[in-house]
């Protein structure tokens, strides 16, 4: 649509005298269709990022073909424009289908073309789009240089489309379970470059053989009209798994409460330590033993693990300078300042605009960090980047617990499409490793907390034993982890400072 005020007019009835495979050669088409059309179809879709914001106008930025042997869809990349003056890009595939029961799903648009009746529909509702892609996908031939490109790793050699089916419901993202054995992510919301999770999962895969993350199969990727390689789609195994660490470290905790009655524990009795103090398993204190067990320590060390094995791939690269070590320096510093203090001002925001719906120690805590802001400023703003001394390497980014599945006592790492608050930029920039741990580290403190508050009436000691013991378990979770982490970085020499 342009950015006058008028709104395009659709007929009554929509008729046009194009075959579906010129349909967008219409001008009065596309331009209808952004404007009164998908203007309200993308509002309701459960992966349309913009719903805290006022949508504008959208535009189409490309269009392409997603064909074979003269079946024909069409992949746009929509442009979405704010009132408050920014826009995204999403990617929306749409296919023709004039049996309705092939539009059931995801209607977009009832049209008549050339006189035969039909439905535009999301074509990821449609198997005959699935199966396409997945055999475009197969067929791919090394070096693709056409607009569209398809790739393939040497694991999908002598492979037959079985089956699809859609994965599940997801936020943001599209994903297809292939033959019950791989899996298609369509990324919705695209930027103009190469997605970081296609970006990694490749390294981790191809280059590196990290056996700890779902193996790259395959991807699809547009040339748009700047010469911009921007990755819609990304092909994985399958992992079996028993759902992802979030939902396992929330019974396992669960557990451990329910122990301190069970057990009849005096949470002030239990010996402390200081918070990231390195803590091995076997020199923690039989009282704690007795509490917590030694099963979610086991499993920290297990995760350590894979952490650490995780940076010492993505630290060990002297070819390709996307994944290449890096030090510290001014401009670095810079950078990171500056985003600090935005990220800092965002939560303060928040904090501001919900403290009316806060009440007791939430309260006095949120009062606590309104008072200490302009400190919390200074300590941003003069902090010494010369006590950096470690590398910065290519990180997960938006490292967490629900980022991780866990099969047969291990653990599996995905999702590797960095911050959703950052820019395409930052979530490549190079970063120390111990922010990954950090953000593991906040992942931990919330399944601590969300375990009390879900399970409230179930634990009889006070709000103020329960969290005494939450912070002191804490101190253990991220101590056992920290010990584990620390020699496995240092026995691959990668200096994190």
């Amino acid at each position: 649509m342009t950015k006058d005020s008028k709104k395009a007019i659709l007929p009554e009835v929509y008729n046009f005298d194009e075959k579906w495979e010129e349909l967008l050669n219409n001008k009065d088409f596309v331009k209808a269709f952004l404007s009164d059309v998908l203007e309200n179809y993308i509002v309701k879709q459960r992966w349309y990022g913009g719903k805290s914001s006022k949508l504008k106008y959208i535009e189409l930025a490309e269009y392409f073909r997603i064909q074979q042997h003269g079946e024909v869809y069409y992949g746009l990349i929509l442009e979405v424009n704010f009132v408050e003056a920014f826009y995204q890009h999403y990617f929306l595939p749409i296919a023709f289908v004039s049996d309705e029961a092939f539009a059931e799903k995801e209607r977009i648009l009832p049209i008549k073309l050339r006189g035969q009746s039909g439905f535009i529909i999301d074509a990821v509702n449609l198997e005959a789009f699935r199966k396409l892609v997945f055999e475009r996908i197969l067929t791919a031939v090394p070096n693709d240089r056409t607009k569209v490109q398809y790739h393939k790793s040497h694991a999908l050699e002598n492979v037959k489309y079985e089956s699809s089916r859609f994965m599940g419901l997801e936020q943001s993202n599209t994903s297809i379970v292939y033959n019950e054995k791989y899996v298609l992510k369509f990324f919705r919301r695209i930027y103009a470059d190469k997605n970081p999770d296609y970006e990694m999962s490749r390294f981790l895969s191809e280059k590196k053989e990290f056996k700890n993350t779902p193996a790259y199969l395959g991807s699809i990727n547009v040339i748009d009209s700047d010469n911009v390689n921007i990755t819609i789609g990304l092909m994985q195994e399958m992992i079996p798994n028993q759902g992802d660490a979030w939902d396992y470290f929330l019974k396992e905790l669960h557990k451990v409460f329910m122990n301190l009655e069970h057990k009849k524990i005096n949470v002030h009795l239990l010996p402390d330590i200081e918070l990231f103090t390195r803590q091995s398993i076997r020199d923690i204190p039989p009282q704690i033993i007795d509490w917590v067990g030694l099963n979610l320590f086991l499993k920290l060390q297990t995760l350590a693990k894979r952490t650490a094995e995780m940076h010492v791939a993505l630290g060990s690269e002297f070819e390709d300078t996307a994944f290449t070590p890096t030090h510290f320096n001014g401009d670095y510093t810079v950078w990171l300042k500056n985003r600090m203090i935005y990220q800092f001002q965002n939560r303060l925001n928040a904090v501001e605009n919900n403290f009316h719906k806060l009440d007791g120690m939430a309260l006095d805590l949120a009062k606590e960090f309104l008072d200490h802001k302009n400190e919390i400023r200074i300590r941003f703003t003069t902090f010494d980047w010369t006590k950096l001394k470690g590398e910065r390497i290519r990180l997960h980014g938006d490292y967490h617990l629900g980022q991780i599945l866990v099969h047969e006592d291990d653990f599996y790492i995905l999702d590797f499409e960095g911050e959703p608050e950052s820019t395409i930029r930052d979530r490549k920039v190079k970063q120390p490793p111990l922010k990954d741990v950090a953000g593991l580290f906040r992942s931990f403190h919330y399944a601590i907390y969300a375990t009390l508050f879900n399970n409230t009436s179930e634990y009889r000691y006070s709000q103020e034993d329960l969290f005494k013991a939450a912070e002191l378990l804490f101190r253990y979770m991220v101590g056992v982890f920290y010990e584990t982490y620390i020699l496995n970085i240092q026995d691959a020499n990668v200096n994190i400072g």
